[in-house]
Protein backbone atom coordinates (compact mmCIF):
# COMPACT_ATOMS: atom_id res chain seq x y z
CA UNK A 1 0.00 0.00 0.00
CA UNK A 2 1.33 3.37 -0.76
CA UNK A 3 1.73 6.80 1.23
CA UNK A 4 -1.52 8.46 -0.86
CA UNK A 5 -3.31 5.35 -0.94
CA UNK A 6 -3.21 5.87 3.30
CA UNK A 7 -3.97 9.33 3.34
CA UNK A 8 -7.41 8.79 1.36
CA UNK A 9 -8.32 5.58 2.89
CA UNK A 10 -7.42 6.63 6.36
CA UNK A 11 -5.64 3.84 8.02
CA UNK A 12 -2.84 5.44 8.03
CA UNK A 13 -3.51 9.10 8.57
CA UNK A 14 -2.20 9.61 11.54
CA UNK A 15 1.02 8.52 10.88
CA UNK A 16 1.42 10.66 7.42
CA UNK A 17 0.03 13.67 9.58
CA UNK A 18 2.81 12.94 12.31
CA UNK A 19 5.53 12.48 9.28
CA UNK A 20 4.26 15.66 7.58
CA UNK A 21 4.34 17.55 10.56
CA UNK A 22 7.55 16.36 11.63
CA UNK A 23 9.21 17.57 8.55
CA UNK A 24 7.72 20.82 8.73
CA UNK A 25 8.90 21.04 12.03
CA UNK A 26 12.46 20.51 11.01
CA UNK A 27 12.33 22.64 8.23
CA UNK A 28 11.09 25.43 10.41
CA UNK A 29 14.28 24.42 12.41
CA UNK A 30 16.67 25.10 10.11
CA UNK A 31 14.99 28.64 8.85
CA UNK A 32 15.01 30.29 12.69
CA UNK A 33 18.39 28.74 12.48
CA UNK A 34 19.13 30.57 9.72
CA UNK A 35 17.90 33.71 10.61
CA UNK A 36 19.65 33.58 13.81
CA UNK A 37 22.88 33.24 11.91
CA UNK A 38 21.44 36.20 9.81
CA UNK A 39 20.58 38.70 12.90
CA UNK A 40 24.46 37.58 13.91
CA UNK A 41 25.75 38.56 10.44
CA UNK A 42 23.48 41.91 10.99
CA UNK A 43 25.54 42.65 13.99
CA UNK A 44 28.74 41.70 12.60
CA UNK A 45 28.14 44.30 9.84
CA UNK A 46 27.03 47.15 12.25
CA UNK A 47 29.95 46.60 14.22
CA UNK A 48 32.02 47.26 10.85
CA UNK A 49 29.91 50.26 10.01
CA UNK A 50 30.16 51.60 13.37
CA UNK A 51 33.87 51.32 13.81
CA UNK A 52 34.14 53.41 10.49
CA UNK A 53 36.46 50.69 8.83
CA UNK A 54 35.15 49.95 5.67
CA UNK A 55 37.80 47.56 4.83
CA UNK A 56 35.43 44.73 6.04
CA UNK A 57 32.84 45.84 4.56
CA UNK A 58 32.17 43.87 1.56
CA UNK A 59 32.91 40.66 2.82
CA UNK A 60 30.48 41.51 5.72
CA UNK A 61 28.01 42.24 2.85
CA UNK A 62 29.12 39.46 0.77
CA UNK A 63 28.09 36.98 3.77
CA UNK A 64 24.74 38.34 4.15
CA UNK A 65 23.77 37.92 0.51
CA UNK A 66 25.16 34.19 0.71
CA UNK A 67 22.86 33.72 4.08
CA UNK A 68 19.65 35.10 2.04
CA UNK A 69 20.41 32.85 -0.77
CA UNK A 70 20.37 29.96 1.50
CA UNK A 71 17.15 31.42 3.40
CA UNK A 72 15.57 31.77 0.04
CA UNK A 73 16.43 28.43 -0.56
CA UNK A 74 15.06 26.93 2.89
CA UNK A 75 12.19 28.94 2.13
CA UNK A 76 10.98 27.03 -0.86
CA UNK A 77 11.35 23.52 1.33
CA UNK A 78 9.55 25.54 3.72
CA UNK A 79 6.21 25.85 1.44
CA UNK A 80 6.63 22.50 -0.06
CA UNK A 81 6.54 21.01 3.57
CA UNK A 82 3.71 23.31 4.62
CA UNK A 83 1.70 21.89 1.39
CA UNK A 84 2.14 18.47 2.57
CA UNK A 85 1.11 19.07 6.55
CA UNK A 86 -2.17 21.19 5.27
CA UNK A 87 -2.73 17.88 2.54
CA UNK A 88 -2.21 15.49 5.47
CA UNK A 89 -4.74 17.52 7.81
CA UNK A 90 -7.37 18.75 5.36
CA UNK A 91 -6.56 21.83 4.21
CA UNK A 92 -5.82 23.46 0.93
CA UNK A 93 -2.37 24.39 -0.16
CA UNK A 94 -0.38 27.36 0.72
CA UNK A 95 -1.57 27.95 4.79
CA UNK A 96 -0.43 30.04 6.98
CA UNK A 97 1.70 28.98 10.05
CA UNK A 98 -0.92 30.13 12.24
CA UNK A 99 -3.76 28.46 10.05
CA UNK A 100 -2.01 25.24 10.31
CA UNK A 101 -1.30 25.75 14.01
CA UNK A 102 -5.19 26.25 14.41
CA UNK A 103 -6.03 22.80 12.24
CA UNK A 104 -2.96 20.57 13.70
CA UNK A 105 -3.43 18.46 16.92
CA UNK A 106 -1.50 18.24 19.52
CA UNK A 107 1.53 18.36 20.37
CA UNK A 108 2.05 20.07 16.86
CA UNK A 109 -0.57 22.56 17.64
CA UNK A 110 1.55 24.42 20.40
CA UNK A 111 5.10 23.52 18.23
CA UNK A 112 3.48 25.47 15.87
CA UNK A 113 2.44 28.13 16.94
CA UNK A 114 5.79 28.73 19.36
CA UNK A 115 7.31 28.64 15.68
CA UNK A 116 5.45 31.12 14.60
CA UNK A 117 6.26 33.10 17.87
CA UNK A 118 10.02 33.20 16.79
CA UNK A 119 9.65 34.07 13.72
CA UNK A 120 7.12 37.13 14.50
CA UNK A 121 10.22 38.08 16.84
CA UNK A 122 13.29 37.41 14.78
CA UNK A 123 11.56 39.00 11.84
CA UNK A 124 11.07 42.60 14.18
CA UNK A 125 14.69 42.09 15.44
CA UNK A 126 16.06 41.46 11.70
CA UNK A 127 14.21 44.33 10.33
CA UNK A 128 15.00 46.91 13.35
CA UNK A 129 18.54 45.81 12.46
CA UNK A 130 18.34 46.57 8.85
CA UNK A 131 17.11 49.65 9.36
CA UNK A 132 19.75 50.73 11.45
CA UNK A 133 22.79 49.08 9.19
CA UNK A 134 20.51 51.32 6.50
CA UNK A 135 20.53 53.92 8.30
CA UNK A 136 24.90 53.89 9.13
CA UNK A 137 25.54 53.31 4.95
CA UNK A 138 23.53 56.36 4.54
CA UNK A 139 25.02 58.33 7.03
CA UNK A 140 28.63 57.36 6.11
CA UNK A 141 27.48 57.49 2.56
CA UNK A 142 26.32 61.23 2.68
CA UNK A 143 29.60 62.30 5.00
CA UNK A 144 32.01 61.09 2.73
CA UNK A 145 30.56 63.05 -0.13
CA UNK A 146 30.46 66.48 2.15
CA UNK A 147 34.08 65.69 3.07
CA UNK A 148 35.40 64.92 -0.93
CA UNK A 149 33.19 68.20 -1.88
CA UNK A 150 34.41 70.26 0.89
CA UNK A 151 38.06 69.31 -0.51
CA UNK A 152 37.19 71.11 -4.00
CA UNK A 153 33.87 73.26 -3.64
CA UNK A 154 31.96 73.91 -0.35
CA UNK A 155 28.72 72.16 0.32
CA UNK A 156 25.53 75.25 0.45
CA UNK A 157 22.78 72.65 1.30
CA UNK A 158 20.94 69.91 -0.43
CA UNK A 159 18.74 69.56 -3.44
CA UNK A 160 14.60 68.24 -2.84
CA UNK A 161 16.53 64.84 -3.81
CA UNK A 162 18.73 64.65 -1.42
CA UNK A 163 21.93 65.82 -3.51
CA UNK A 164 24.60 68.28 -2.12
CA UNK A 165 24.96 71.31 -4.20
CA UNK A 166 28.23 73.26 -3.74
CA UNK A 167 29.68 76.67 -4.66
CA UNK A 168 32.32 77.63 -6.40
CA UNK A 169 36.43 76.82 -5.70
CA UNK A 170 37.90 79.12 -3.45
CA UNK A 171 41.47 79.06 -1.95
CA UNK A 172 41.90 77.23 1.14
CA UNK A 173 43.93 77.78 3.89
CA UNK A 174 45.75 74.14 5.29
CA UNK A 175 47.15 74.14 8.81
CA UNK A 176 49.69 71.27 7.94
CA UNK A 177 51.46 71.61 11.50
CA UNK A 178 48.78 69.60 13.32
Amino acid sequence: MTRTDDIITGTGRVDATMEAMERLSLVLWRERELLDELHYKLEVEQLVLASGRSRWLAAAARDIDALLATIRQTDVLRAVASDEAAAATGMSSNPSLAALAEAADEPWSTILAEHRAAFVAATAEISALADSNRHLISAGYRSARETLLSMGESTDGYTAEGAATAEPLRNRLVDRSL
